[in-house]
């Protein structure tokens, strides 16, 4: 899968694959439930240097990539995440 050998960039100086991607998103997960939620994606973002980033857009962001309607990213959905950020975050 093509994905897989792709890079994107964190905090637009790193790039990193669909993978490291994961390990980096999953430092997030304060609850270790195995999914990341609305205030953990915004913080994600925030400590990426993306101070802009608020509650209200991520969770516009989650129900934009959110495949089973759970309302949390889990390790399905991390490579939607990753996509949406490259398309509209860059």
């Amino acid at each position: 899968m093509a994905i897989k050998t792709r890079a994107y960039s964190v905090d637009g100086k790193r790039e990193m694959t669909i993978d490291e991607f994961q390990r980096w998103l999953k430092k997030f997960d304060d609850d270790e439930d195995g999914r990341i939620s609305r205030d953990e994606l915004a913080n994600a973002i925030r400590v990426s240097n993306g101070g802009w980033f608020t509650r209200r857009k991520s969770k516009r962001i989650i129900r934009s990539v959110d495949a089973n309607g759970s309302g949390f990213i889990d390790d399905n959905e991390i490579k939607n995440l990753a996509e949406f950020a490259e398309k509209h975050l860059n």
